[in-house]
């Protein structure tokens, strides 16, 4: 273990008391740390380990990704090829004008479902709706496509759910099974994601983590915690919910590296920005690529990840070039792992000199 993973490391003691999950750094030797903390299940204080399963959230817009480049590669669609031509979208607001890149860039300017940059409450969809009713991503259509669109695609950025949930009607539709046999059988399988599925809530899933969310009073007081059973739909499809490791994530990138799920051309495509809309983050400016999100500080890039948020979920997998240094975290409880991660990102900042 180097010096600079070893201050990772400490960094990490800090918040393990109040972290539920795990947590692999890795180095240019392989992975150099592993640690688990918290419970799986607080019913009967069932430990959380290395190989327990998280839910991904919106990690999985990354293999969403994976999977329409695969197509693209084989000449099967286009970035440029529109959305409406490969699906029936008639009698939506969906516009004509919407193509692949826009979808996979977050610059389609369709409506999503809950609009989250909006402040907008994804589990107050599900008041009303029960969750368990949205199961495949042509449930989601009636929840987004009869809206009106944002802005024009391709004038602006926005960070859009169902933007991938389209992209897997495009799967679907151009390969003739689900979405979740298509990334399972060339994603899942080819990278040995042995850990890796798609799971339902109310399937028997053997090591997998429960998610729990906070409950607080008027004032503000922690009261308990409540699971998110109800938060989201019950299994995941294009946007969300496909359930990992924090190795299997490892294996997921390094595949990317290594051009094992695309040719050397279109694994490079998923470790670029695609997007001319940019903006500020704290440790240098923030840009759009196919699903991930990457940060240029000093005129290098400092950073390639995607993390994703759901009630009682919180997931994070990030590749910093150049120091060749891994981070995966996931979690099963709502807490600290965000501001854990700037901790992290501040001190491999100072490592590699982007002051």
């Amino acid at each position: 273990m180097n010096r600079i993973t070893e201050n990772l490391v400490q960094i990490y003691s800090a918040y393990k008391e109040a972290f539920s999950g795990t947590i692999l750094i890795a180095d240019s030797s392989g992975i150099a740390y592993t640690d688990a903390s918290g419970y799986a299940n607080c019913d009967f204080c069932v430990p959380n380990r290395i190989d327990t399963r998280f839910d991904t959230a919106s990690v999985t817009k990354v293999f969403t990704a994976v999977a329409t480049l695969q197509l693209v590669e084989k000449g099967i669609i286009n970035f440029d090829t529109r959305i409406t031509d490969i699906i029936d979208l008639a009698g939506t607001k969906i516009p004509s004008d919407v193509t692949i890149e826009h979808l996979l860039t977050h610059t389609s300017g369709i409506a999503d479902d809950a609009d989250e940059e909006a402040g907008e409450d994804y589990a107050a969809l599900f008041i009303n709706k029960p969750n368990y009713s949205i199961r495949e991503c042509n449930d989601f259509l009636p929840q987004f496509a009869y809206k009106e669109p944002m802005f024009k695609a391709g004038t602006n950025v926005r960070y859009n759910n169902c933007a991938f949930i389209l992209l897997g009607l495009a799967i679907e539709k151009t390969n003739g099974v689900s979405y979740r046999k298509y990334v399972t059988d060339n994603i899942f399988k080819r990278c040995r994601m042995e850990r890796t599925c798609f799971q339902s809530k109310d399937d028997i899933c053997p090591d997998t983590a429960e998610g729990y969310y906070p409950i607080y009073d008027d004032k503000g007081d922690f009261v308990k915690w409540k699971k998110n059973i109800y938060a989201y739909p019950p299994i995941g499809t294009a946007d969300s919910g496909a359930y990992t490791t924090v190795t299997d994530l490892y294996k997921f990138w390094t595949s990317i590296q290594n051009d094992i799920l695309l040719t050397h051309e279109y694994s490079n495509m998923m470790k670029l920005p695609h997007c001319d809309f940019i903006k500020a983050n704290r440790h240098g400016t923030q840009y759009f690529g196919y699903a991930i999100e990457l940060i240029e500080s000093e005129g290098k890039l400092f950073c390639i990840y995607k993390d994703g948020v759901n009630s009682g979920v919180a997931a994070l997998m990030s590749y910093y070039p150049e120091l060749d240094i891994y981070l995966n975290i996931l979690s099963n409880q709502d807490g600290s792992i965000w501001k854990l991660n700037r901790e992290i990102r501040t001190a491999i900042m100072d490592a590699a000199k982007f002051k």
